[in-house]
């Protein structure tokens, strides 16, 4: 009867057991981890050539395999650092490269007093007419109205005037003038503080030594007119600044001028200004070596 006893208590064990072990079971099918699956020998092939495609910096595949251009990336200009004289405008040519082109047009001018004269003693429309007509016939192009016009330069702003001639002696005298009115600009630039200081150290210069006073200023000139590049003489052209205001005011200047070309090769050296001004040829020389050297050092 004892055992009769003892046998619920036995049932009743063996079904909490049983329990406990299945809960136990589904729990651990709960946590259970998935088998890693098998590596996809395409794909891995498409992330190893996008890679090397990021390091070595090509641009990015499309779904279709064409180059996706990066649009963030700023095109340069070839143009931007290029510097063409008067007439000429930079264009790219077909190679990419920067060329300098005669200007095509020149802007429509109505008002007369945007007409210039030329040392041919014609009157053209504008300045830019000018400077486009010499290009025209530098390059050979054929609307180059003559072989004359490649030097063609504005001798004065205006219509061409009948100008008085100038005396022999004035011309005599007229070296003096000019060394005269140099200084006066010189120091009149020097007081307004519109010299940079290398030439405000040369009109220092000249106002403490009388013996100074008109090399200086000749010197200062000619190094300004020598504008790019800087190669120690002064075209007809780089005259400009100084011949075309002055013509109305010293009808002496444009022969002047002229006869400071004594080779007549349309440029004036250092020596043929320093000669022309009855100054010391290599006083002034070395000069203005010591004034454009620094210059091209910074």
């Amino acid at each position: 009867m004892k055992y009769l006893h003892a046998v619920p208590v036995l049932l009743l064990l063996l079904v909490v057991t049983d329990t406990y072990a299945t809960e136990k079971t589904k729990k651990h099918k709960k946590y259970r981890r998935k088998p890693a699956s098998a590596p996809n020998p395409v794909e891995n092939e498409v992330k190893i050539e996008e890679d090397d495609e990021k390091a070595a910096g090509m641009p990015p595949l499309a779904a279709g395999g064409d180059i996706v251009e990066d649009s963030k990336v700023p095109l340069i200009d070839p143009c931007l650092e290029v510097h063409c004289g008067a007439g000429r405008v930079c264009q790219v040519d077909e190679t990419g490269e920067p060329d300098c082109v005669c200007i095509p047009n020149c802007p429509v001018e109505t008002e007369s007093r945007r007409k210039v004269c030329s040392n041919h003693n014609e009157t053209w429309t504008s300045d830019c007419a000018i400077y486009q007509q010499r290009c025209l016939c530098d390059k050979g192009d054929d609307k180059c109205k003559g072989p004359q016009y490649k030097h063609v330069h504005i001798e004065y702003y205006g219509e061409c005037r009948d100008m008085p001639e100038c005396t022999k002696e004035e011309m005599a005298d007229f070296p003096r003038r000019m060394r005269d009115w140099l200084f006066n600009i010189m120091r009149d630039l020097a007081d307004r503080q519109e010299l940079t200081p290398h030439y405000l150290n040369l009109e220092r210069e000249a106002e403490s030594n009388m013996t100074r006073r008109w090399t200086n200023a000749a010197i200062w000139k000619f190094c300004e007119l020598d504008g790019h590049p800087p190669d120690r003489s002064v075209s007809r052209h780089e005259l400009f600044p100084i011949r075309a205001p002055l013509m109305s005011l010293e009808h002496c200047i444009a022969p002047f001028l002229d006869s400071c070309d004594i080779d007549d090769n349309h440029r004036i050296t250092i020596k043929e200004w320093a000669k022309c001004l009855e100054l010391q040829e290599d006083e002034i020389e070395d000069r203005c070596e010591e004034i454009t050297e620094p210059d091209e050092g910074e």
